[in-house]
């Protein structure tokens, strides 16, 4: 079984590849990266706290992103309809079922196959943006391309176009696979380069010691604090004006691990989109098929607005902008008595009283509120709250799942469910989960447990949904 779902898998990896519309989009998406580093300069705003700084390249960042969800959901459906459906159409899948070979198997190896070309191309639309950030968008007329990064990328296209032809003309090689796989290589090899040579093609360091000052440091500047790292009180030998260091951090002149780490995230929602094309491929056409993935593309992204507001519904007070017990011994916050001193990014409304009882969550809707109970038995109450200074208690009442921490959002009341609606929103896949162009923009780390976590939601709706596309398949007469 393990042999002929490889061989399936295989079959289907080198058949998407050859798809002449598979390296047509792919060249299509470069092109369009190159013109939103002209394009994008209309936005304004600026911050030194995040990876994306100048918001014209947020703007990028955003529209990168974006172009790179649609174009791999694009890419699922027409590669899907290719491997599967023509298939089943020209008759030409009998001669695997007919062999000893089950339909489940037919359908999984499918998937494998076109999942591995859609990763690769989507592993190379996604170095075409971080090659797109390292230029940076040309927001001004006196700002100097990045000859670097411009030399390297379209060398590596060019390149891989180049020996794409010459094996097509001499080996007969499929110029569209020959020239996919090259340019991964090469795009890849490039961004590897970029990462050491600098702007003015000088030698730079992969990592770097930035050093940050001012007296109202520490009340601008969130990026050192939310990362856990203690501010540095000594002297830079390098400062000419004598300033004292207000704090440091490490910075990344090229790499951006948050960025990356949002790619990663937008890669496995485009590989779950791609279980969706296969599945319906097994029933529908090629317009049918981008029809129902746009669909699911489109509902996955609108569920928040649409059925998780009315499944979970809370007003936030307040958000939290750093979170310190009163002692590091119960820094755990499990036992009544303990304290925590939370600094809000603003004043709430109305204040919160003392001895009112506040809950606190990640979610902006209360979502998965991290203090369970409800009003009568509320784990945390108010001590005290001075404008945006709020002193919270731990008390002997029902339990939490954490302690408070940086981006928690503070609620007076606990949520209200609406049971109808939230099983509705769990049975949607839920796109803004593997959007995270916001928790990088607003300097909101993402951790290696929520990529874990998003693995494993993308896992289950693709299982889901390959086990959709095993039902119908088994009832589609193909003979």
């Amino acid at each position: 079984m393990f042999a002929q779902l490889l061989a399936i898998a295989r079959n289907a990896f080198v058949e998407s590849l050859r798809q002449p519309v598979y390296l047509l989009l792919l060249l299509l998406a470069g092109i369009l990266q190159l013109l939103n580093t002209a394009a994008a300069a209309f936005s304004m705003g600026y911050t030194d706290s995040s990876e994306i700084s100048q918001g014209d390249d947020k703007l990028l960042l955003d529209i990168g992103l974006a172009g790179v969800f649609l174009f791999g959901m694009l890419l699922a459906a027409l590669t899907a309809t290719a491997v599967l459906s023509r298939e089943i159409e020209d008759k030409t899948v009998l001669t695997v079922i007919s062999k000893p070979v089950g339909r489940p198997v037919v359908v999984l190896g499918k998937y494998l196959g076109v999942a591995g070309a859609i990763l690769i191309a989507v592993v190379i639309m996604l170095l075409y943006l971080l090659i797109a950030l390292r230029h940076g968008v040309m927001w001004a007329a006196w700002i100097k391309p990045d000859q670097p990064a411009i030399c390297f990328s379209l060398g590596a296209v060019a390149l891989a176009l180049g020996l794409g032809a010459w094996t097509n003309y001499f080996y007969g090689w499929s110029f569209s696979q020959s020239s996919s796989l090259l340019l991964a290589l090469f795009l890849l090899i490039a961004y590897g380069a970029l990462l050491f040579v600098g702007k003015e093609w000088q030698i730079q360091p992969l990592v770097e010691h930035e050093w940050l000052r001012g007296p109202n440091w520490l009340k601008t500047h969130a990026y050192v604090d939310r990362f856990g790292t203690n501010p540095a009180a000594e002297w830079n030998p390098n400062d000419l004006v004598g300033s004292v260091v207000q704090g440091h951090r490490l910075h990344w002149p090229t790499f951006k691990p948050q960025v990356t780490m949002a790619c990663a995230a937008l890669a496995m929602a485009v590989l779950m989109l791609t279980s969706v094309a296969v599945a319906v491929s097994t029933r529908l056409g090629q317009v049918m098929t981008i029809v129902v993935c746009a669909g699911v593309f489109v509902v996955g992204l609108m569920s928040n607005y649409f059925v998780g507001r009315l499944a979970y519904q809370n007003v936030p007070a307040a958000r939290v902008l750093t979170a310190t017990p009163d002692m590091a011994s119960r820094a755990s916050f499990d036992s009544a008595g303990d304290e925590y001193e939370l600094v809000l990014e603003r004043a709430p409304p109305e204040p919160l009283e003392a001895g009112s009882p506040v809950f606190y969550g990640s979610n902006p809707n209360g979502f998965r509120l991290a203090t369970g109970g409800g009003l009568e038995h509320a784990p945390v109450s108010v001590l005290t709250q001075d404008t945006v200074d709020l002193r919270i208690e731990r008390t002997a009442e029902g339990s939490i799942s954490r302690p408070p921490r940086v981006g928690d959002f503070v609620f007076r009341e606990p949520t209200k469910v609406n049971p109808g609606f939230a099983a509705v929103y769990a049975v949607i896949p839920n796109m803004q989960h593997f959007w995270l162009l916001d928790a990088v923009t607003q300097n909101n780390p993402i951790p290696l447990s929520h990529l874990a976590r998003l693995a494993g939601y993308a896992a289950s709706y693709t299982l889901a949904f390959l086990s959709l596309g095993v039902v119908l398949f088994q009832r589609r007469d193909v003979t």
